[in-house]
């Protein structure tokens, strides 16, 4: 038997599956570890935790593989995009991995967001400006922590260190490098102006491959500790989101993925660079020849498991609770409540927010609470909020590249039945949920496949993706939510002016905090 691994180095977790090459799921592994959160807008992981669990999945897929019959073809890798860290002139860590969800660049990205260049930037690299972006990150390091921009020889991403450590080379990826804000989408390399505004060099940073590049010849002591040969083909891989939509065959004209795991976002495929006059959406490469175009949001799994931990405590130690898993019980809960949840909004904004509103200081709220809300009012109203959140993506993404003809849903809401639904009525169109499995992990396994001359062309994908169910609006339903959309829409423009005060405030008094204790 002949294998293939995909591999996803994630914000929370990285997994990895052990397919064969008709694509069925041999083996599977998810090792986790912490994201450092603080009120100062902080969101880092260590380096060393994240290659430990990377070398731990491997070792423990591999585990399967008897090697007297069997032959690993290759291993591909997916990763969260648009996290940074700092390197010496060894190549050592000078910072933890800044992750996507970091807001501390906060107003370096507003003060290049309203400089005369901030919308041309934008339309050379395809990222909008936002705490997100390396583009962001390293003029923050720059002007507010000069003892370690000063000192840093080397800027990368998590996949970047990760491969660095274990092969000793310095690459990085042309899907990642088109999330940085410092890629040049059309130029194809690192863009001149971006670079000038964080006074890096290129040569500070990795190499740019396309996603079917191969390396091999892990080094000894991590051979040692994964079992992994050192022949093994090593295939580069993309970024996170790009694999995902691969993953569950959602890269032909028309059709958009929607994935909601610990954050969210929409997206499509297109054959060239797109890009939205309003900087509202992203484009990003999944290789040199298909892109990307959607928006992300930062609140998705976050929010409904702030739910569950603060509206829900008390009923943590029920029978019932311990008798299923908490998640089931909530979304049993809410099912209980109206679609529209009497009249109750909640705006999803606990970690800031990304598209379509690009804005760091956005802050979460309820909105029309009165006496006869419940708690069961309350976890459905952040649940549709969600939702109402990535349909305002849509509306952008439709203004750019047209109605999507299908809609597929992925990531861990995905196997709610709740949710599901919810998701169709708010849109008012039908929703397939794909049965693939780890569909980043399977978008790297298949661009591993295509790399190495396994299959022709990426839309071999389909052969892998398994059976769907699709999921119908409910009319019924129509009606509450066409009325609720706009006064979501129109409230979250009417509290942008207060967001930033609000902010300001709370890490004012954050630092306070932070100084006393």
């Amino acid at each position: 038997m002949d294998y293939v691994i995909g591999m996803d180095i994630g914000t929370t977790s990285t997994k990895a599956v052990l397919y064969n090459l008709a694509g069925n799921v041999i083996d599977y592994t998810n090792h986790s570890y912490e994201l450092y959160r603080d009120a100062t807008g902080m969101a880092e992981q260590e380096p060393e935790e994240i290659l430990e669990a990377v070398t731990a999945s491997l070792k423990k897929v591999i585990a399967s593989i008897n090697w007297q019959n069997d032959k690993l073809r290759t291993v591909s890798f997916s990763s969260a995009n648009q996290s940074l860290i700092a390197l010496d002139e060894n190549f050592q860590p000078l910072t933890r991995i800044i992750t996507w969800g970091d807001t501390r660049a906060a107003a370096a990205a507003t003060k290049i967001k309203n400089s005369a260049q901030g919308q041309d930037l934008y339309e050379r690299t395809g990222t909008p400006i936002h705490p997100m972006s390396s583009l962001c990150k390293i003029s923050w390091l720059k002007e507010d922590v000069p003892e370690v921009y000063n000192k840093a020889a080397y800027y990368c991403g998590i996949k970047e260190y990760v491969l660095y450590r274990l092969f000793g080379i310095w690459q990085m990826d042309v899907s990642v490098a088109s999330c940085t804000g410092m890629y040049n989408i059309f130029e194809l390399q690192w863009d001149d102006k971006a670079l000038a505004q964080t006074g890096v060099s290129k040569e500070q940073l990795p190499k740019v491959v396309d996603a079917y590049e191969q390396f091999s010849g892990m080094k000894e002591e991590y051979t040692k500790i994964t079992g992994c040969p050192q022949d093994v083909t090593f295939v580069q891989g993309a970024f996170d989101g790009a694999l995902s939509n691969l993953g569950v065959n959602a890269i032909d004209d028309g059709v958009a993925a929607v994935t909601i795991g610990t954050s969210g976002a929409i997206r499509m495929v297109s054959d060239h660079p797109v890009i939205d006059p309003k900087g509202r959406i992203f484009c990003y490469a999944l290789t040199k020849e298909l892109w990307v175009i959607g928006g992300p949001v930062n609140n998705g799994g976050t929010v409904f498991s702030w739910a569950k931990d603060n509206l829900f405590d008390a009923e943590k130690s029920t029978a019932d609770l311990l008798a299923k898993d908490s998640y089931d019980l909530l979304t049993e809960i809410a099912a209980q409540v109206p679609a529209g949840s009497d009249g109750l909004l909640f705006h999803p904004f606990l970690g800031g927010e990304r598209a379509p509103i690009w804005d760091a200081n956005a802050r979460g709220s309820f909105f029309g609470l009165t006496q006869m809300h419940t708690r069961a009012h309350m976890v459905r109203a952040v649940l549709e909020g969600i939702v109402y959140n990535l349909y305002t993506v849509l509306l952008a993404l439709e203004e750019v590249l047209g109605q999507p003809q299908s809609i597929l849903a992925t990531g861990g809401f995905a196997r709610s039945e709740l949710w599901r639904q919810m998701l169709s009525d708010v849109f008012e169109r039908p929703v397939t949920i794909p049965q693939a499995f780890e569909s980043s992990c399977l978008g790297a396994a298949v661009v591993g496949m295509k790399s190495i001359g396994v299959i022709d062309d990426l839309a071999e994908v389909k052969n892998f993706v398994g059976e769907t169910e699709t999921y119908a609006p409910n009319p019924d339903h129509f009606d509450v939510y066409r009325e609720l959309v706009p006064i979501y829409i129109r409230l979250t423009r009417q509290l942008k002016t207060e967001y930033q005060t609000i902010a300001e405030f709370q890490r004012k008094y954050a630092q306070k905090d932070s100084a006393s204790d």
